[in-house]
């Protein structure tokens, strides 16, 4: 088998995994979106926490329709030896591969600013909607419940919202073993928010997390190689 060949069959098989693992994604977002309580209820507090911060569901169907069709360039590239094929397929590659790069650069450098506008955006939702939304407000109580949380960074942040004028105190998760859950209470409870648990979580996996992404950037890499090398030696068949 020549090196062309094996290439070839390589890329096939390689870009069929990606075709498959899209369209596994496209069918989860799709679950999520028309779904989300069982979606928390079968993979717990961590999701719930997530789907304040991103609409799961429409992130994991564009993921899954890039990949799917990101590979069914690839896969139909090398078995068809289209060389328009595979252009586009090095081309989309290389398109995602800057902006992982850009991405990766302007979370190491503004990831503090990334935090005090996620932290005002979510702190405004929670007191507007907390007690107002049905959804929103069963996806907190089940993260503040399972987390031993309360709000986004403390009880303050209910100070003020829908939920507090409405009911004059603060959810009962904020005080925990209290009948009413007055702003003393609160005070004295001093109950963590849940922001700083979820980002000890993430630092905690921090090694993993760059690991996969280096790995992914790897293969990036390789593909995009693959992909020339078939399209350069197309030119010489």
């Amino acid at each position: 088998m020549s090196c062309f060949t094996f290439l070839k069959v390589m890329m096939v098989l390689f870009n069929l995994a990606i075709v498959i693992g899209g369209g596994a994604l496209l069918g989860i977002g799709i679950w999520v979106s028309v779904d989300s309580s069982n979606f928390v209820s079968t993979f717990g507090p961590l999701s719930s926490s997530v789907l304040q911060f991103v609409n799961v569901g429409y992130l994991l169907i564009a993921i899954g329709a890039v990949l799917f069709f990101l590979g069914f360039l690839g896969c139909c590239g090398a078995q068809k030896e289209s060389k328009c094929l595979l252009i586009m397929f090095f081309s989309i590659v290389l398109i995602i591969f800057i902006i992982e790069v850009a991405a990766a650069v302007v979370a190491l450098v503004y990831t503090s600013l990334a935090e005090t506008i996620l932290q005002g955006t979510v702190t405004q939702l929670l007191k507007k909607e907390y007690g107002k939304s049905p959804d929103l407000t069963t996806v907190w109580n089940k993260t503040m419940e399972d987390l031993k949380c309360c709000g986004l960074m403390n009880y303050t942040d209910f100070s003020g919202s829908y939920y507090f004028e409405k009911n004059n105190e603060y959810p009962p998760f904020c005080c925990e073993s209290v009948p009413r859950c007055t702003e003393a209470a609160a005070q004295a409870r001093e109950m963590p928010g849940c922001f700083p648990q979820l980002l000890s979580e993430i630092r905690k996996n921090a090694g993993v997390v760059g690991g996969v992404a280096a790995g992914i950037c790897a293969l990036e890499v390789a593909a995009m190689a693959v992909a020339m090398y078939l399209y350069c030696r197309l030119d010489e068949k």
